[in-house]
């Protein structure tokens, strides 16, 4: 089982720049795909962006689309989000996911279901 403990929120203004971190367990960390979600209060938790296991294809919301950028770091077995250019919308609690059992798929996973593991979140609060 890989464990995943993210980390970079925190309280900012509108415009502002965060950039989450997401560090696993684990030697298997370079073969699969990872996922960033995110839960605001009272709604589902939704697909941000992925990468895939070599991070050579990145997908990502058309919220978030042109102001965030997953990336990863293999050596170090960590996943990044770069925010840029924050939102008030983008308000809510932000998950890092890993999907396991699909390693060297060079498919790309958007679902809550695709993926086997998650970080406990890092809460991300833009105020207006």
């Amino acid at each position: 089982q890989v464990q995943l403990v993210e980390s970079g929120g925190g309280l900012v203004q509108t415009g502002d720049s965060l950039r989450l971190s997401c560090a696993a367990s684990g030697r298997t960390f370079s073969t699969y795909p990872l996922g960033w979600f995110r839960q605001a209060p009272g709604k589902e938790r939704q697909f941000v962006a992925t990468i895939s296991w070599s991070g050579s294809i990145t997908y990502y919301a058309d919220s978030v689309k042109g102001r965030f950028t997953i990336s990863r770091d293999n050596a170090k077995s960590t996943v990044y989000l770069q925010m840029n250019s924050l939102k008030p919308e983008d308000t809510a609690v932000y998950y890092c996911a890993a999907s396991r059992r699909n390693a060297y798929s060079v498919s790309l996973y958007t679902r809550v279901a695709d993926y086997d593991s998650w970080g406990q979140g890092t809460q991300v609060t833009v105020s207006s």
